[in-house]
């Protein structure tokens, strides 16, 4: 069979299940799928405060020209490496390309052969990739359940690590942070934390879940994605000088890739800048989230994820079905879209809804009149 038939008829084969993909581009529609929480990706006043310290520049670079490694260092980079540390609460930080790349960084270089990873079951692909990379054994244990968590830490022998997000990108739910940093204090473990939906909507200037709860010193290595509340692109690790060096050393996304160009340097610092004079809008966030969780529960709407996050997923069993939903919310002018098997677990498809700062209580009001008519 040729390479050309043998895509069409994988592809054909998700068609049939009602999995195929395709690209669209919304317009003029209410946002309830974009990851931009705080309305940071939208903001023009941050776009210009990020375009006139961009200009203000020594220097013009449209690239980085390199890996950092090579030529693509900067005293920006280093600059911003350093402002992203004291706000995480750490002794350095690492900047990488992606949430995606710094997750199957640490994930891929820190453990190792011999070693053990335990992660939710529902943590994401990115940290799937990471430990497929790293030769260490990994064993899944039940999302969010600290007894399974407990039970495997102590049949485990050796190093052990466990890998976590804080808010789960699909259900939305937080993890027990305070509890798991117990367990892995009692077990001599080591805690790898993706804070790709807590970072800018949650802590002080937007620190994250972590630093909010006052256990950033107990975590080895926290992985902070800037292309969701903070409206940018780009990612970091942090932790301690001694994992920033290992990093440097060993993790070959950083390694091997271009660095950032000094636009998005800038507009990381800006960001973040930017969200220290504006913390009101992480309450605003919060605002809107109760409100559709009152107006839900208030509608008797059914089969709904436990969240208290901008994350919210409501159960429809089935691809077709889920679908049919979700396009009835896109005729009514909102965009929010379904997530279907085989990106999740078959029965849990879902209508994943993303909440905002901006969105008005007539949107939620709106959503939740449209899907109880379903």
């Amino acid at each position: 069979m040729s390479l050309q038939n043998r895509m069409k008829n994988a592809l054909l084969e998700k068609e049939k299940e009602g999995s195929l993909r395709q690209l669209t581009v919304s317009q003029n529609k209410i946002d309830f799928v974009s990851n931009d929480y705080l309305g940071l990706a939208r903001s023009a006043a941050l776009h210009q405060n990020i375009e006139e310290h961009y200009h203000q520049l020594p220097f013009s670079k449209n690239g980085s020209t390199g890996s950092r490694l090579l030529a693509g260092n900067s005293a920006l980079a280093e600059e911003v490496e350093s402002y992203l540390a004291k706000i995480f609460k750490a002794k350095q930080a690492v900047i990488f390309n992606s949430g995606y790349a710094a997750n199957q960084a640490a994930l891929s270089c820190i453990p190792q052969k011999g070693d053990t990873i335990l992660y939710d079951e529902l943590v994401h692909a990115c940290m799937h990739d990471g430990m497929k990379l790293s030769r260490a054994e990994c064993k899944s244990f039940k999302h969010n359940n600290l007894q399974d968590l407990e039970d495997q830490l102590r049949e485990t022998d050796g190093k052990k690590f466990i890998a976590i997000e804080s808010i789960y990108s699909m259900d939305g739910n937080q993890a027990p942070l305070t509890e798991i940093v117990n367990l892995a204090e009692r077990f001599d473990a080591s805690i790898i934390l993706d804070e790709a939906h807590s970072t800018g909507a949650y802590g002080k200037n937007g620190a994250g879940l972590a630093v909010s709860l006052g256990l950033e010193s107990k975590i080895d290595a926290r992985i902070y994605t800037f292309g969701k509340a903070m409206g940018v692109h780009g990612a970091c690790i942090a932790g301690s000088s001694t994992l920033a060096n290992y990093l440097v050393n060993f993790a070959r996304p950083f390694i091997f890739s271009t660095a950032l160009s000094p636009h998005s340097l800038v507009s990381i610092q800006c960001a973040f800048g930017f969200l220290q004079n504006q913390l009101y809008l992480q309450e605003s966030l919060q605002q809107n989230i109760q409100f559709f969780l009152q107006n839900y529960q208030q509608n008797n709407l059914p089969n709904k994820i436990e969240s208290q996050s901008a994350i919210q997923s409501v159960l429809i069993n089935g691809n077709k079905q889920v679908m049919a939903l979700a396009e009835q919310l896109q005729q009514n002018g909102m965009d929010c879209r379904g997530i279907r098997f085989p990106s999740i677990k078959k029965g849990s498809e879902r209508i994943r809804i993303c909440l905002h700062a901006y969105n008005t209580e007539t949107e939620i009001k709106k959503l939740i009149n449209t899907m109880k008519i379903f």
